[in-house]
């Protein structure tokens, strides 16, 4: 099944945004499916360690391909990408160490899960906002990039699979699981729509972001409220702290956050050199 629609200024029938749906929609199911009809899988670490480095693999091979349509210098391309690079395997490094010794489990002072939350996006976030070299990054990337690369957020779901198990509260599962799918699932359209350079195509971009990032905040809002009593559902929220799941909201929260600010950034520059 394909869904199309005529550009009259382009003459012909151009594919519509939404059609990465139609095979993205019964991947994430079946992903969905397989991880809570074998529970180990999950737990064994294999489909977390699997996408991480996958979104590693994308992270450098897409800041490389930028960086090659910039106008700087061979060298100083090459400077910029090791540097970007190292700080990142750097940190995913700390935080999966960090994970697999149990260093964020519930019970240690002070608690150290939030601090893996804030401090990345505290720190990294006006560090990438004030950057010129960052600007001329985003300048020359196309705007699409950024935005369906979080296509993994589908594997958000892992916390509706939590919840439809036993081992994970709805007034937690629910929220985080739907809005990570959500996400996840209209990054490909949004990307897609991108493409086009419209200004409608970058308002919904920048629509998806605000929706993105308010997902984090429902989200990890009720994390925290859970942590610190005020909200006290009839399961425990423990298993988000326990490796391999407490590597999404350790790291896969504040790099998707931080994504969200590059794209926003480089949206905002975008409308300024088309007006």
């Amino acid at each position: 099944m394909s869904v199309a629609i005529y550009d009259p200024a382009a003459g012909h029938v151009r594919p519509s945004p939404w059609q990465p749906l139609v095979w993205l929609i019964p991947l994430t199911a079946a992903w969905l499916l397989l991880n809570y009809a074998f529970p180990s899988l999950q737990a064994s670490g294999i489909p977390s360690t699997a996408a991480r480095l996958a979104i590693l693999i994308a992270l450098v091979l897409g800041l490389w391909l930028g960086l090659e349509r910039t106008d700087l210098s061979p060298r100083s391309r090459l400077n910029m990408f090791l540097a970007l690079t190292a700080a990142y395997v750097l940190w995913l490094s700390v935080i999966w160490s960090a994970a697999i010794n149990g260093a964020f489990q519930p019970g240690r002072f002070p608690p150290r899960l939030p601090f893996a939350i804030f401090v990345p996006v505290i720190i990294g976030a006006p560090l990438l906002l004030m950057s010129k070299r960052i600007g001329q990054l985003l300048d020359a990337m196309p705007a699409s990039w950024l935005v369906g690369l979080q296509v993994y957020r589908v594997f958000g779901g892992a916390f509706l699979v939590g919840w439809a198990r036993g081992v994970l509260p709805g007034v937690f599962g629910l929220p985080a699981g739907i809005g990570d799918v959500a996400t996840g699932l209209m990054a490909l359209p949004v990307a897609y729509a991108l493409v086009s350079e419209t200004r409608e195509a970058r308002r919904a971009a920048v629509a998806w972001n605000i929706f993105g990032l308010v997902d984090f905040t429902i989200a990890v809002g009720i994390g925290l409220a859970i942590a610190a009593g005020v909200i006290v559902p009839g399961i425990p929220n423990s298993a988000t702290a326990a490796y391999p799941a407490v590597l999404t909201p350790a790291f896969a929260v504040p790099s998707s956050i931080l994504l969200h600010v590059l794209s926003l950034r480089q949206l905002r520059r975008c409308s300024r050199v088309q007006t």
